[in-house]
């Protein structure tokens, strides 16, 4: 038991959440509502690119807020706060992905809301290194890119993504937080990255746009409009003759 005390104490000196956390276990009010603060628009901005709703991501926030909350008497500080945090926003959104899937609700697409986090997600995306884009790319035409890109992923693939991008957590914090092995976050991260260069290369370098499943790929001109990919070839229109 000193053993175990010893080392929440260790945890609690380096992490200022943590000692937050036992202030809140301890029935500090002041506490919780400043680990609000720290944290809230944090775990709003990761949910709503999971769900790809900000008043679901809000809501889906006061979950996790209240799920922290009334497990603050058993709370022990074996991590960072953070990694024991994300650990719940990663169980909450996942519950909440597969309730949507099962009531196969339609929602909002991914939108990379704001600079920093669209910063955030820059060198995940990044053409090979010696590569130049071959035209000078718009801010807004690339947020769409970026979303249709991480469109693209899984869920688990998106959310270490965003661990990686927005938390800046490490390949070990991820795992505790997904209930995944650094090697499995390290091959997931992996894949995503790859999945990702392989979408916007094409357009990075010669402005083709990615598309969504089922529809056919699209360049964009000098004003910004979608034109037709050279080479393409129609369906031919439908007869009305049986």
């Amino acid at each position: 038991m000193a053993e175990k005390d010893s080392t929440a104490q260790q945890t609690a000196l380096c992490d200022p959440d943590v000692r937050l956390m036992l202030e809140v276990r301890d029935g500090s009010a002041s506490a919780f509502e400043e680990l609000v603060l720290r944290y809230q628009s944090r775990i709003i901005a990761v949910l709503e690119h999971l769900v790809g709703n900000r008043d679901q991501a809000e809501d889906l926030a006061q979950e996790v807020f209240l799920r922290v909350y009334r497990a603050r008497h058993t709370y022990e500080p074996n991590a960072k706060f953070a990694t024991w945090l994300f650990r719940i926003v990663n169980n909450v959104a996942m519950n909440a992905l597969r309730s949507r899937a099962r009531r196969r609700e339609q929602t909002v697409p991914f939108r990379p809301g704001d600079s920093q986090h669209f910063e955030a997600l820059d060198d995940a995306i990044q053409v090979p290194s010696g590569q130049i884009p071959a035209r000078r790319l718009d801010k807004l035409e690339m947020r769409e890119v970026v979303r249709v890109a991480m469109e693209s992923l899984n869920e688990r693939q998106r959310m270490a993504v965003l661990l990686c991008k927005f938390e800046g957590m490490s390949y070990a914090d991820i795992a505790a937080a997904m209930k995944l092995s650094p090697k499995a976050v390290k091959s997931l991260l992996s894949r995503a990255r790859a999945k990702l260069r392989e979408i916007l290369e094409p357009y990075l370098q010669s402005g083709q746009m990615p598309a969504l499943a089922g529809t056919p790929p699209a360049e964009v001109s000098q004003s910004g409009e979608q034109v037709e990919v050279p080479g393409e070839e129609k369906s031919p229109p439908k007869s009305n003759d049986r």
